[in-house]
């Protein structure tokens, strides 16, 4: 693999060490770029410095603003081959594939029960204490 200047070649070595040099002072969390430790820190001040055309909603990541605009043009690109359905975003399709196929990674610790959706597993989890 080639890379067009360090920068780039050190952000990918960085992926595979795994380290994080530039940590958030309000917070544990740390990253391996600086843009997303900005990007976090917004999560702290509470800015959203993007705006939708069609209403009043605020984000802090252009992307969330990208997903969001489809709720206004209703373009769900994101569709199962199998049955055709579609989503607004990539995560939702994940979601239903692993349903369509009984794929349940995210597994408690408690019990044997396991999950399509991790947030639905940390919630279980909550009900064993």
């Amino acid at each position: 693999m080639a890379f067009t200047g360090r920068n780039n070649l050190i952000r990918h070595q960085r992926k595979h060490t795994g380290e994080n040099p530039y940590q958030c002072s309000q917070c544990d969390k740390s990253f391996s770029q600086n843009n997303d430790l900005k990007i976090h820190m917004r999560t702290h001040t509470g800015e959203k410095p993007y705006k939708c055309s069609q209403c009043e909603k605020a984000f802090s990541q252009s992307s969330t603003l990208k997903t969001h605009l489809r709720s206004h043009t209703l373009e769900k690109p994101y569709q199962c081959s199998h049955c055709n359905k579609a989503y607004t975003e990539k995560i939702n399709l994940i979601h239903h594939q692993r349903k369509n196929t009984g794929e349940n990674p995210y597994q408690g610790s408690k019990c044997e029960k396991s999950f399509t959706v991790k947030s639905n597993c940390i919630s279980h989890q909550r009900t064993h204490s």
